[in-house]
């Protein structure tokens, strides 16, 4: 099984191009988890919150990745939740890293800034797009996992991926 997470700072794209990719491959995708809790939320969230929803994120993927057929696709993964609690909250759970390296994308899809923002009542720092994906450059880079940079409108985007997965099932 090939899984392949998609990261990266808001607004830049996610949860399109998980989707496609999905449709493309005929199989399944792994939803942000944090929509739909924060949407069910009567109030603001709290560092608990977040960490409830990284349990329960990884909790989704191990359910969706029996059913999966080659490629498993993830719309975020850990290390968006651990960045989100270091600059919400500075301090993340102390399992969090481990369960990180434990998670073994073979390769992570982070999506540049490089669209327009879209306004969302959950999206939080339109001003910080491209602090956040420098941050997430370095992050990858230093736990040394294979990550490509997908760039452009949906068309590139879903390209550069395609292309960069198609070497994976070889």
């Amino acid at each position: 099984m090939i899984r392949v997470a998609i990261t990266g700072p808001e607004s830049t794209g996610k949860s399109s191009l998980a989707k496609v990719l999905a449709e493309h491959y005929n199989t399944l995708w792994v939803p942000e988890y944090s929509r739909e809790y924060i949407d069910n939320l009567d109030r603001d969230y709290t560092y608990e919150d977040v960490e409830k929803i990284a349990v329960s994120q990884i909790q989704k993927e191990k359910e969706l990745l029996p059913s999966a057929k080659t490629i498993l696709f993830a719309d975020t993964e850990l290390l968006v939740i651990k960045i989100w609690l270091e600059h919400k909250f500075n301090k993340t759970p102390y399992w969090l890293d481990y369960e990180i390296d434990r998670q073994k994308y073979d390769l992570y899809l982070l999506c540049d800034i490089d669209i327009p923002w879209e306004y969302d009542p959950q999206r939080e720092h339109p001003e910080l797009r491209q602090y956040f994906f420098d941050l997430y450059q370095q992050k990858l880079k230093n736990r040394g996992f294979k990550y490509i940079i997908v760039s452009g409108d949906e068309e590139m985007r879903f390209q550069t991926s395609t292309n960069e997965i198609s070497k994976l099932l070889r």
